[in-house]
């Protein structure tokens, strides 16, 4: 491995370790002083915690042990135990550090009453927390573990399955701590997919443009000039005329979709256009050449 392969991999482990601990306090901080049981094996230990008294970092370590043995065998042995480890012990240790330091030090603990608050920024934190895990390389135990193994057996999607996992433990959170509760879990799941999907992808600040059209160089001029911007072109043809057609693509951005289309429909009204959302543009100087030596 070279050097800088053995930096990376030090900060992704830093990144996982500290989106671990991000989600392990929002999690004792919004989720457990209210019974917020927003799916997964975080929400079915604090269930467990309401009958037995055990703490909830605790069982969401016993309950991934039978987990991460079957990740193990089934997603990648020792590779997959090494992007779960670290994040399934940072978060069961803080969390229960968390639980008992944070009324002992926050007079004001916890921080609001006001459970619509408590919902959302639970999902906020949690989401924020496992997407600095993905994005790192890492893998957050529970229901993650489980949907992956389903998947590569059956070809159902993640989403189905945490649908189904995360429903049902809302559900049992429902009948225990009533359906208010449940509502508002669903409202903290909700927002924890939203911030874990901008953490991972990033906001959205540019959009990819495809122009089919019979006049490409006056409409390749036209783009270039008023937006600044290079494009591609390749030939194609209509599938039902069979008829030629250039088609031309680029990256712009967001505030310039109007401009694009205001250009299009001066030179080409009759072109064809598709605008989509793209959350990065790589290339060129973006790449640089970076020089290591190896390990001896």
């Amino acid at each position: 491995m070279t050097i800088g392969g053995v930096g990376r991999f030090i900060v992704q482990q830093g990144f996982i370790a500290f989106g671990a601990a991000v989600t392990a306090l929002g999690y004792s901080i919004f989720q457990i002083p209210f019974d917020i049981t927003a799916g997964g094996l975080s929400g079915l230990a604090i269930i467990l915690n309401h009958f037995s008294g055990w703490p909830e970092g605790t069982m969401f370590l016993i309950m991934n042990i039978p987990l991460v043995i079957l990740g193990y065998f089934y997603l990648g042995r020792w590779r997959f135990i090494l992007s779960v480890f670290l994040s399934l012990i940072v978060f069961s240790v803080l969390t229960d550090c968390f639980v008992y330091a944070l009324p002992r030090t926050i007079s004001d603990y916890p921080i609001t009453d006001n459970m619509l608050l408590n919902a959302i920024y639970a999902g906020i934190t949690f989401g924020i927390g496992n997407g600095l895990i993905f994005r790192a390389g890492g893998c957050f135990p529970g229901t993650t573990i489980i949907g992956r193994i389903i998947q590569n057996k059956t070809g159902i999607p993640l989403s189905q399955t945490f649908l189904m996992t995360d429903a049902l433990i809302i559900f049992t959170a429902g009948i225990v701590f009533g359906w208010e509760l449940a509502l508002l879990a669903l409202i903290s799941l909700f927002f924890s997919g939203f911030a874990a999907d901008f953490i991972v992808e990033g906001p959205s600040q540019i959009r990819s443009a495809m122009l089919i059209t019979e006049k490409p160089d006056e409409l390749k001029s036209a783009l270039m000039s008023g937006l600044g911007k290079g494009m591609t072109q390749w030939q194609v043809a209509g599938g039902y005329t069979g008829q030629s057609r250039t088609l031309l693509y680029c990256i712009i951005h967001r505030s310039q979709v109007n401009d694009l289309k205001y250009i299009v429909g001066q030179t080409d009204p009759y072109a064809f256009v598709v605008i989509g959302v793209a959350h990065q543009a790589i290339g060129g100087t973006a790449f640089p050449k970076v020089k290591t030596r190896q390990i001896k």
